[in-house]
């Protein structure tokens, strides 16, 4: 594996693109914050010609895609001596490569093998009911709250009040998620936490204990992928991480075509 930089860009992209539901955040990350740079998302990356790609976030994060098992070894040698801060991407590649690294029994404050899912948006099922989207900006206090919640229900790793204002700021200013609003009140939350021209991905779909079981959140991420569509947004995907996840998202029209890892150490490790 070699250091990769903006020469390789044209293959990087088509490489990526060529499995984009395995791809999305480092594609999303590369298109918005490029090459190094000094934003946590930006990345450092490594890869062989048209075979694997290896980022690295400056937040620690691992995204590999690294279809062919024998890039593993070379992917875990780069690795070494790197403050990691966790993982993401399909389970058949980040499962070998937290093996080589010697990570598998690393503490960790989130470790899920999670079902991914896709749905062609032409075939998204929007449900009747209540309720209008508007941007989070609307009330960027709530928005601040329901996330810190949401990050206590799934346990997603050590999160300051200070990280999450962070995180939502870089919602409204990239305009990606959205209240429904029913009776005048913010009642779910959606969004996409990674998107690109033809396809989006589903992230901190949220309903609070107070208004769950009437099928908000499921509203609120149909009228967001419609809106998605009526862009030029051809396809969707998400991985579930819990069981009254999958029951929002299949009535959606949505089909699992995988398993999608997600994982953060606690405290930071250096192999």
């Amino acid at each position: 594996m070699k250091t990769l930089g903006p020469p390789d860009r044209d293959w990087i992209v088509a490489l990526l693109d060529s499995a984009r539901t395995d791809t999305m955040f480092p594609q999303s990350n590369l298109r918005t914050h490029g090459f190094g740079g000094t934003h946590m998302r930006a990345l450092r990356l490594w890869g062989v010609r048209d075979r694997a790609v290896l980022a690295l976030g400056n937040d620690g994060m691992i995204l590999p895609y690294l279809p062919d098992p024998s890039d593993i070894p070379a992917a875990a040698e780069i690795l070494r001596g790197e403050r990691l801060r966790g993982a993401a991407g399909p389970a058949r590649m980040v499962r070998p490569l937290l093996d080589a690294l010697g990570l598998t029994e690393a503490p960790k404050s989130l470790d899920a093998d999670e079902p991914q899912f896709e749905l062609s948006l032409d075939a998204l099922i929007v449900p009747e009911g209540p309720g209008d989207l508007v941007p989070v900006s609307v009330d960027a206090e709530r928005a601040i709250c329901w996330r810190q919640a949401y990050n206590a229900e799934l346990q997603t790793g050590s999160r300051t009040l200070e990280d999450t204002t962070r995180e939502v700021e870089g919602w409204i200013a990239e305009d990606s998620h959205r209240f429904l609003v029913v009776d005048g009140r913010p009642a779910a939350m959606t969004g996409f936490n990674a998107t690109l021209p033809e396809i989006v991905q589903v992230g901190g779909v949220y309903t609070p204990p107070e208004t769950r079981g009437r099928g908000l959140a499921r509203r609120a991420l149909a009228l967001h992928l419609a809106e998605a569509r009526a862009t030029g947004v051809e396809t969707a995907t998400l991985f579930a991480a819990s069981d009254a996840a999958v029951a929002c998202y299949t009535p959606l029209g949505f089909q699992r075509t995988g398993t999608f890892t997600l994982l953060f150490f606690e405290p930071k490790v250096t192999p």
